[in-house]
């Protein structure tokens, strides 16, 4: 028994090893100006005492569709000191609308209608940026018709809109998908080897800097 118990702690130094190993082998990935940037004037953060993580969006952008696959299964993992939030961007009239779409889905509580207003956008050509289209593909979704109008053309859905152009302006997004992290430190999927793959390892990796800073 003592021998199993020998061999089972030096199992687990192992493990604990390598584990630190892999962290390290990601950090010397990572470089500061090249792979993710540190902003030159950190922008306040609205979570609190959580680290706090953005990503700039459209849902009518091919390239955040893409993203999609690999964030949304990182955002059901959330450390519990870490906040996420969606911020959908206007760079074209049609995507007013679909910023309207996710801050009413958000309201709600059905954003894990995402995955399917991407497909239907790009999959399918539905054009969800027509209010009555929209409606009616909510209505086709398990939502409330009714529901859905009230809040669309709510002052809660329509202030969200404008604190997102803000953020927005503030944090000077001429591109997306782009994430921040604690307001901080900035990523985008082209500057990482493994594209949009590689984005819920690189989070995690400045999440862990981003503690670190919080403490000192």
């Amino acid at each position: 028994m003592a021998g199993w118990a020998k061999s089972l702690k030096w199992l687990t130094v192992g493990v604990g090893l390598m584990a630190a190993s892999m962290v390290a082998t990601a950090q010397e990935q990572l470089t500061e100006g090249k792979e993710y940037l540190r902003l030159q004037v950190p922008q306040a953060v609205e979570s609190g005492a959580k680290i706090e993580v953005i990503e700039f969006y459209s849902y009518g952008c091919n390239h955040c569709r893409d993203l999609e696959e690999f964030l949304g299964p990182w955002m059901k993992k959330l450390p519990a000191d870490v906040a996420f939030k969606r911020v959908p961007v206007a760079f074209q009239p049609a995507w007013v609308n679909l910023g309207k779409i996710y801050y009413t889905l958000e309201a709600l509580g059905r954003e894990d209608l995402t995955p399917k207003v991407f497909q239907a956008i790009h999959s399918a050509n539905v054009k969800l940026f027509e209010e009555k289209v929209f409606f009616e593909w909510a209505g086709n979704n398990g939502l409330d018709a009714a529901k859905v109008q009230e809040m669309w053309g709510s002052f809660a859905v329509n202030s969200k809109m404008n604190r997102a152009k803000t953020l927005a302006t503030n944090y000077s997004i001429d591109s997306v998908p782009i994430l921040f992290v604690d307001g901080k430190f900035r990523i985008q999927p082209h500057l990482l080897k493994g594209s949009h793959k590689d984005v819920p390892a690189a989070l995690d990796f400045l999440i862990v800097k981003a503690r670190a800073e919080r403490k000192k």
